[in-house]
């Protein structure tokens, strides 16, 4: 969202290059909770009407703002032990079975964390960082992974000494652990912008909970780097490309932000905008060598406005294709978020199923919610929380190795029609599956107990000017002593900066260049550029931080 934060009218900069005029919310002078509601409150009411807030300028009081860099806070790899563990089983259902998983922990910021507008990116900054992580381990016949309960990214010995928070204070000159959001013990999460260190679960809590690992041959599993890249190639409309990979798993991660928001009653309903076509996953060696998996977004809302008591709901459904790979049978999943009540409370429902698809038929391109799936596909479904619990099942005979879908015979059967009816409920549809039983249903992944794990980012001196942390690091410091005022000042002279370098390519007749990503979108994603490569490089081989 292409954002602006003066304290006072004076400081307001026009962007000539802004779709609109901007819209400015005057600083209550309340730094307390009264104020923000206030000041938020106002900012909706002057948003209604507006088509996409997202690629409009706002003039926001800097009490409002998180701080913490865009391109920080916006990433889908708050568990990348997930991610790295994709590609470990030899069996295809397996490995869609873990990207559901990954898909459901990627942004566990929003099932724990609050929700927050950290900084607007500015044309050309970038950031990177990565993670040291064992993968997760479990098989399609387990419940929850017990790896995936603690942090594994850190030595468990010295689990308090590295954590800090990302918005510690600029003047550190040491690589640094930071998160968005923990559970704590009690069940409450901790301010997504906590400004002190946050600690781990206990030294002896961990301990106990690594104990219980089955461990390969009784070994300690070694960890592997997931690194992350990505950088902001527009500005109007606001547009970040990103890159990740942990070359150890022969796995790769890109795509495209950008969002397009819009007032709908009291709620800001969030959409992925023009060039925001989902992740892009591909395996590139080892037992899935050649798979691509296309993950959809699905549509979320930010609910509680008028009582300044903000949560996300998500709505439709996620879609998990899978095309390249070994000649045969794929996979297919539908994740459908369940429409909440206006009404109530929100209850955070979620169903699914995944299928068996043929290559060369079309026909399931259709389906995007789990009654358009005919039974005869389906080999497995699931369900729950995607907050809490969510369990599966197997249906069928689809989904072992070596197992045929009923259909194999018919890649696109004419008998076999969408079906029919309204499901309310997600108890509905599975009922409508029961003959089909194959099995009890088993954890696929307990949100509720999962944690933020940590990301590991550069040294401020090792930073270069346009790098996110090294480029905010004032406007940090002055937010977090709360001089706001200083802050609005820091930042308006980092987007003047920026207005100015834009005037000079046009008077020039120049266009900017992204420095790590190609500048071309239009397939969903932007390939790196050598410089690019060059950066994820340099961070798989960054020297961890000595504790």
């Amino acid at each position: 969202m292409a954002v602006d934060e003066p304290t006072n009218q004076d400081l307001t900069v026009i962007d000539e290059d802004a779709p609109g005029p901007p819209i400015a919310v005057p600083d209550s002078g309340d730094a307390g909770e009264g104020g923000k509601l206030k000041m938020i409150i106002q900012l909706v009411k002057k948003c209604f009407g507006v088509k996409d807030i997202a690629a409009m300028r706002l003039s926001l009081p800097a009490s409002l703002l998180e701080p913490m860099p865009n391109l920080e806070y916006w990433h889908y790899l708050d568990r990348p032990d997930m991610f790295a563990a994709i590609n470990d089983s030899d069996d295809p259902f397996e490995r869609m079975l873990a990207v559901v998983k990954f898909v459901f922990t990627k942004d566990l910021k929003f099932v724990h964390g609050k929700v927050c507008k950290p900084y607007n990116s500015v044309l050309g900054e970038h950031f990177r960082s990565h993670w040291d992580v064992v993968p997760a381990t479990y098989s399609s016949e387990s419940t929850q992974s017990l790896s995936s309960l603690v942090p594994t990214s850190f030595d468990s010995g010295n689990a308090q000494a590295h954590e800090t928070s990302s918005l510690k204070s600029a003047k550190s000159s040491k690589s640094t652990f930071s998160s968005l959001s923990y559970k704590s013990k009690t069940g409450k999460s901790p301010s997504t912008a906590a400004t002190s260190p946050q600690p781990f679960p206990g030294v002896d809590e961990v301990n106990a909970q690594m104990s219980t690992l089955n461990l390969a041959n009784g070994e300690e599993p070694s960890p592997v780097r997931v690194v992350f890249l990505c950088e902001q190639v527009s500005h109007h409309p606001p547009v970040s490309a990103f890159y990740a990979s942990c070359p150890d798993r022969h796995l790769e991660l890109a795509g495209i932000d950008q969002i397009s928001a819009k007032v709908s009653g009291t709620a800001v309903r969030v959409a992925p905008g023009e060039f925001n076509k989902g992740l892009y996953l591909s395996i590139t060696g080892g037992a899935g060598q050649g798979e691509r998996y296309h993950i959809s977004h699905p549509i979320a809302a930010v609910n509680g406005i008028l009582r300044g008591s903000f949560y996300v709901t998500i709505g439709e459904s996620t879609i998990i294709t899978c095309e390249g790979g070994r000649p045969g049978q794929k996979f297919r999943t539908i994740i459908e978020y369940k429409e909440e009540s206006w009404l109530g409370r929100a209850h955070f429902l979620v169903e699914g199923v995944i299928y068996t698809v043929h290559e060369g038929e079309t026909e399931c391109n259709e389906w995007t919610k789990v009654k358009h799936v005919p039974h005869s596909r389906v080999v497995a479904v699931f369900d729950g929380s995607w907050r809490g619990n969510i369990r599966w099942r197997r249906v069928g005979l689809g989904s072992y190795p070596g197992g045929i879908s009923s259909v194999a015979s018919s890649p696109s059967p004419s008998h076999i029609t969408l079906a029919r009816g309204s499901i309310s409920t997600p108890s509905a549809s599975k009922t409508s599956l029961e003959h089909h039983h194959d099995g009890d249903y088993a954890t696929l992944v307990d949100l509720s107990v999962l944690q933020v794990l940590p990301k590991v980012v550069r040294p401020l001196e090792k930073q270069l000017p346009c790098e996110s942390r090294k480029m905010w690091a004032k406007v940090t410091e002055h937010l977090l002593k709360k001089e706001y005022s200083d802050a609005t000042k820091e930042k308006i002279a980092i987007e003047q900066k920026q207005r100015d370098e834009a005037a000079e390519r046009k008077r020039k007749g120049l266009q900017f260049t992204p420095i790590y990503f190609e500048q071309s979108m239009e397939k969903g994603y932007s390939s790196l550029t050598p410089e690019g490569h060059a950066a994820v490089k340099e961070q798989l081989k960054e020297v961890p931080p000595i504790p």
